[in-house]
């Protein structure tokens, strides 16, 4: 349990710091003044002003003026920073836990909270502008004794819509939380890991707020002009919620990096951590868990769960289901995403692209839409954003998590790749490695049809994983890459003769070939010869036969083919290098691709 607490308080430090609640920092700045000054007494005092002197040196006393002594003013403390604060805290960690319980049994709308949330922001903003709107919010805390308790009920019901709005970048913790309260698991751990998500959140919003508050209180020009201060609040409260309802503010979030994702993955993603968090659900499919996220390498993780507890199916065919079993002989992507999470929208232009580059190729795309909030829920609403974002590949709507939890998954965005038998090969959570992925996609597709012929690659490579690397490059007469060599005589048979050298990242023939629209065949003395920089080297090869392979001269493999086109791996070794490979092959095997890692 101190683990747990100890991981929701870093979880939520990282959270707050983060570029997804940069929308709300304006008005958490602002909440924190100027305060309005208070009478210090009920009554004022009279006292008596002394009247001019009298010339004529009279004994008569001086004549005296009774005057009213205006009341002192005392300053009160401004302590709306802690009631902001608060007031989020505490309605984001009950919402968050119990929102869709309660919702749900009530019989509304899923997206209902976010609407009183976004209310909640214009009546406050209303209220900055307009004193007798704000005298209305803090009437319903005009019964508590404490005076100043009552002048901090407004900035109490912002934070209570600001909560309900809130909407930070999801990581492990959160991911937990959120699963549980969707499903109603509601238990001590869960409990205390949410409020110390809550309290680590809170602390760099409180030290926002409160530097709002020093900011009004020590410059002058904010004293001075406290009115117009509060007018331009109210406005950017109004402004905040129109950019929400509109998602205007996603487009901003987008465009910044983020920047807290290593440490988010540290901290939320580390062994401890894993084992904590997975303690809060059941052993099903633990066999996922062999598998490491975001390794260079396709690994056997365990037979893919199935796609389950889908509440309806977007962008099929009058919304047919899609069966992971019927889509065997393909490569399935299946993307955990959720449509207000800007980590999943900086990643859906590379999914995207690898829809229209490898489709034709066996390559289908499944988008798991597992909410984070009650009105991601709203079907309408996953329909009209995953449109506006572009989204045409099928898209399952996982509102009880169900498949969620099946794919044991902790983040927003994760990608799973499967293979043509069903088996998960890889996945990856959060953003980045794209042209990794991107390899493992290729990699499959090939390994599902050998002959396919892929189109470039969609994206620029990770440069740490493929600076000076040998591009792949296909053996047919029209996509060969990096030949020397005589020149290639298409579709008939013909001798070829290796050149004195060949150079790196190049490619030649020697003995007979004959270089067909979609393969090399190999005739009398055939070999294939290659300067290559890689750690390991495949070949795709078919018919039936022997390949010898060399390297730098020295036998180091004999292959024995049989049937169709099936990639084997020629060089295996630990770090990259250049060196030089021939192939000797006996006549009528045909060779497809070579390709490198």
């Amino acid at each position: 349990m101190v683990i747990l607490v100890l991981i929701g308080l870093l979880g939520g430090l990282i959270t707050a710091v983060s570029p997804c609640i940069l929308p709300v920092l304006p008005v958490v700045f602002l909440a924190g003044g100027p305060a309005p000054a208070a009478p210090a007494g009920p009554a004022p005092q009279r006292r008596a002003r002394p009247g001019p002197e009298r010339s004529d040196c009279s004994a008569a006393a001086p004549t005296a003026t009774l005057v009213d002594d205006p009341a002192p003013l005392r300053t009160t403390r401004n302590r709306r920073p802690y009631a902001v604060v608060a007031g989020l805290v505490l309605s984001f960690s009950f919402f968050t836990l119990l929102g869709v319980t309660i919702v749900t049994a009530l019989g509304l709308p899923q997206d209902i909270l976010r609407y009183v949330g976004l209310g909640l922001l214009v009546l406050i903003g209303l209220g900055l502008i307009f004193p007798p709107v704000e005298r209305l919010l803090e009437r319903p805390f005009a019964r508590i004794p404490q005076r100043q308790v009552n002048k901090e009920g407004g900035a109490f019901v912002l934070g209570l819509g600001l909560g309900l709005l809130y909407v930070p970048c999801a990581g492990p913790v959160l991911a937990a939380i959120t699963v549980a309260g969707a499903r109603g698991h509601i238990s001590l751990d869960i409990v205390g890991l949410t409020v110390s998500f809550a309290i680590g959140t809170a602390l760099p919003l409180l030290v926002f707020a409160l530097a709002g508050r020093r900011v009004s209180e020590r410059i002058g020009a904010f004293r001075k002009r406290a009115r117009k201060l509060r007018i331009a609040a109210g406005c950017l409260m109004i402004a905040l919620a129109l950019g929400l309802a509109l998602n205007v503010t996603d487009a901003i979030q987008r465009a910044l990096p983020d920047y807290t994702s290593a440490a988010q993955k540290k901290i939320e993603d580390s062994k401890a951590a894993r084992q904590q968090l997975s303690g809060l659900y059941d052993n099903s499919n633990k066999q996922l868990s062999r598998c490491e996220d975001g390794v260079n390498e396709l690994r056997s993780c365990g037979q893919a769960p199935p796609i389950q507890g889908i509440s309806k199916w977007l962008n099929t065919p009058v919304g047919r289901p899609v069966d992971l079993r019927q889509e065997r002989g393909k490569v399935v992507l299946i993307d955990f995403w959720t449509y207000s999470c800007i980590n999943c929208q900086r990643s859906l232009p590379h999914i995207k692209a690898w829809e229209r580059a490898y489709k034709n190729a066996g390559l289908e795309i499944i988008g798991v839409h597992s909410p984070e909030f009650g009105f991601e829920k709203k079907a309408s609403n996953v329909q009209s954003q995953a449109r506006k974002l572009g989204v045409t590949y099928p898209v399952a709507l996982d509102n009880k998590l169900t498949t969620w939890d099946n794919y044991r998954n902790r983040f927003w965005p994760a990608k799973y790749l499967i293979d043509a038998h069903g088996t998960v090969r890889y996945f990856k959570f959060g953003e980045g490695q794209y042209a990794q992925t991107e390899d493992l996609i290729r990699t499959l597709l090939r390994q599902a049809n050998p002959a396919v012929v892929l189109p470039p690659k969609t994206g620029q490579p990770d440069a740490q994983l493929t600076a000076g690397r040998t591009p792949e490059t296909y053996l047919n007469n029209h996509l060969i890459t990096g030949y020397v060599g005589d020149p290639i005589l298409d579709d008939k048979a013909k001798t070829y003769h290796f050149p004195s050298v060949i150079p790196a990242n190049g490619i030649s023939l020697d003995g007979s070939w004959t270089a067909g629209y979609e393969y090399f065949t190999a005739g009398r003395d055939a070999r294939l010869g290659l300067t290559y920089k890689a750690k390991n080297v495949n070949l795709v090869l078919a018919g039936h036969g022997n390949a010898t392979v060399l390297l730098d001269g020295k036998v180091t493999k004999r292959l024995d083919i049989t049937g169709t086109p099936t990639m084997h791996r020629l060089v295996d070794e630990k770090t990259a290098r250049q060196a030089h490979l021939e192939v000797r092959l006996d006549p009528g095997i045909q060779a497809y691709v070579l390709t490198f890692g």
